[in-house]
């Protein structure tokens, strides 16, 4: 089965816009493992623009799953993992102006800087994942680099209409990076930008083993509320995976 990690920024930026102490996501995260969640994802940003050094501190206590912290590569925030000691950091890249992450790390050209941080991650006793674009070098070096798990970028497969030849396109690329991440001795894991409609495909890929997703779960949350959300997301990750399996 493929593991379903709930990204709860999206609760904590609802909080920040009125800087209220309300909606928690710390509160979210427990209705989410209730559901099914096999565990809860949380980005803290530089910029602490969504989720705080709090929601991460408590997030640790509570969580009865894995716990997976998104971070940039910058020792402040190395600190605090460290400190805090997730199951799981994951490596993204940050930029100040961006609305979410735009794409995957580069870990070739900041080989030396990523493996540092990888080094001390895991010497703290924290497993790292990298963010990757779906691309063979960038997935090759992954392993290079000290990482336990890659996750596929699926940005750019999220962007196309499914069943188009784009979205065949995009797909073969996770499918050729994913094989890669896999024969290197790798965790597999796949996130950004899926939804309800787009995520059984890259469910169904083989080697994948968890998802993190986020933002769709927390919109349609809105609508039908988040036990229910969770619970839909379960269900369409469950149907890509058994469509692969009859195939």
């Amino acid at each position: 089965m493929v593991r379903l990690l709930i990204n709860v920024d999206h609760v904590a930026t609802l909080r920040q816009q009125r800087d209220t102490f309300y909606p928690d996501p710390v509160v979210a995260a427990g209705i989410c493992e209730l559901a099914g969640a096999d565990g809860i994802t949380i980005h803290l940003r530089e910029d602490r623009r969504h989720a705080q050094e709090r929601d991460v501190r408590i997030l640790r206590q509570t969580v009865r799953g894995s716990l997976n912290l998104e971070m940039a590569v910058v020792p402040s925030i190395i600190d605090i993992a460290c400190d805090v000691k997730p199951d799981m950091c994951t490596l993204v890249p940050e930029k100040r102006a961006e609305r979410t992450t735009e794409g995957g790390l580069d870990v070739r050209g900041r080989a030396a800087e990523i493996g540092k941080a990888v080094r001390r991650l895991r010497d703290a006793g924290i497993e790292v994942s990298l963010f990757v674009d779906p691309e063979e070098k960038s997935a090759r070096a992954c392993a290079e680099l000290g990482a336990v798990q890659a996750e596929l970028h699926t940005g750019d497969y999220c962007h196309t209409r499914l069943g188009s030849v784009a979205a065949g396109r995009e797909l073969a690329r996770l499918e050729k990076a994913g094989r890669i991440v896999v024969d290197s001795g790798l965790r597999l894991a796949a996130g950004h930008g899926l939804d309800y409609i787009n995520v059984g495909p890259v469910a169904a890929l083989a080697g994948v083993e968890e998802m993190s997703i986020g933002h769709a779960i927390v919109a349609r949350a809105v609508m039908v509320g988040i036990e229910r959300a969770v619970r839909d997301m379960r269900e369409a990750i469950d149907r890509g995976v058994r469509g692969a399996h009859r195939e």
